[in-house]
């Protein structure tokens, strides 16, 4: 019963990103986004102090960076967890990505 069900979310999968238009956010891009998410996220703390250093000081990193860091990775982490779960799903609408700032991490990043 298990392989039966198994076989069939497989193939719901392949349907559903077979059936998204081509260069459009779909499953696919998604499922890439929640992985890269569930990877990345432990560098949101780095990042974080990072920039709060470069804006208000090492006193700031060291106590509000560190914080924030730990904050967004957090977050980063549950998202990219939810969008790998629910990739075959179009929630939100259209497949659009739930962290707009930025959509993958260091994105717009100068590096």
């Amino acid at each position: 019963m298990m392989k039966k069900l198994f076989f069939a979310a497989i193939v719901l999968s392949l349907i559903l990103i077979s059936a998204t238009p081509a260069f459009c956010d779909g499953p696919t891009t998604k499922l890439g986004r929640g992985i890269c998410n569930m990877i990345f996220f432990p560098l949101e703390i780095p990042e974080q102090i990072s920039r709060m250093n470069s804006s208000d000081g090492p006193l700031a990193a060291s106590t509000v960076g560190v914080l924030k860091g730990f904050g967004c990775a957090i977050g980063r982490m549950g998202v990219g967890l939810f969008e790998t779960i629910t990739f075959a799903f179009p929630v939100p609408k259209h497949y659009k990505p739930i962290l707009d700032d930025p959509e993958y991490f260091l994105e717009n990043s100068n590096f």
